[in-house]
């Protein structure tokens, strides 16, 4: 048994060690049943609520999830391996696919969309170096998988730059926003991702339907032009549970 009567450690995270490891080990296979609390109470010599505690952990962490009148179940859902390096290739927005393909081979869909001319953040305004009311277009999307939400993201777009585009549409076509931006003259030629962790909003949470207490991940995407210009600012909110971010490239 983990830990001991010396052990700093709350005994309901050394219970919910236990439950992880014996998952890593393959003792409970994703969608098993694990021990209720009125199980594991006497098995560890705690209480009850300890034993709901360490259940809890494992679904904030989104290793398990609490199916209401059933159980607790080690998590079915495979996560996205999110390719950072291939997505955003020019052959693959630059020939009509979108660049979440390159992800997955199941279909992400797009259950929400908004399309506005705003005035933006004012962080925002500053990267896109736009003047004091100057406005921007921005394309706000949540994305499923799986009936899921796994994602929120918010890309900016200079509204003068594309003004009486399809990306000022809700379908932005084949190749998405950077193929649009390629026939305006202004494909991406350079981007840069920033990548950072924190709990979730209660906005943010509700959105993605997941625990307040299981980080995001922030990803905020810069897109240059040839002419070094920034042209889209993409901020988007993943549920650290549904990802694994893939970097793979040439030395």
């Amino acid at each position: 048994m983990a830990g001991g009567k010396g052990s700093e450690q709350p005994r309901y995270l050394q219970i919910a060690d236990e439950l992880k490891a014996a998952i890593e080990r393959g003792d409970y296979r994703p969608g098993d049943r694990l021990p209720g609390e009125n199980a594991l109470a006497p098995q560890y010599g705690v209480a009850v609520m300890t034993a709901r505690r360490a259940l809890r952990a494992l679904t904030n962490e989104g290793l398990a999830e609490s199916r209401k009148g059933a159980g607790v179940f080690v998590q079915a859902f495979r996560p996205i391996r999110r390719r950072g390096i291939q997505r955003l290739a020019q052959d693959q927005w630059g020939a009509g696919k979108s660049i979440w393909s390159a992800d997955e081979d199941r279909p992400l869909t797009v259950d929400q969309v908004s399309v506005q001319e705003v005035v933006p953040p004012t962080h925002i305004a500053e990267m896109l170096d736009l003047d004091a009311g100057e406005t921007a277009c921005a394309r706000s999307r949540r994305f499923v998988l799986d009936g899921r939400p796994v994602m929120l993201a918010t890309s900016y777009l200079p509204y003068a730059l594309v003004e009486g585009s399809a990306i000022t549409q809700a379908d932005t076509g084949p190749g998405g926003t950077y193929a649009r931006l390629a026939d305006l003259g202004h494909g991406p030629v350079r981007f840069r991702e920033e990548i950072r962790g924190r709990l979730p909003t209660a906005e943010e949470a509700a959105a993605l339907g997941m625990s307040p207490e299981r980080p995001v991940l922030k990803i905020c995407r810069t897109a240059f032009d040839a002419q070094q210009r920034v042209v889209e600012v993409n901020e988007m909110t993943l549920d650290s549970a549904s990802y694994v971010l893939d970097y793979e490239f040439d030395a």
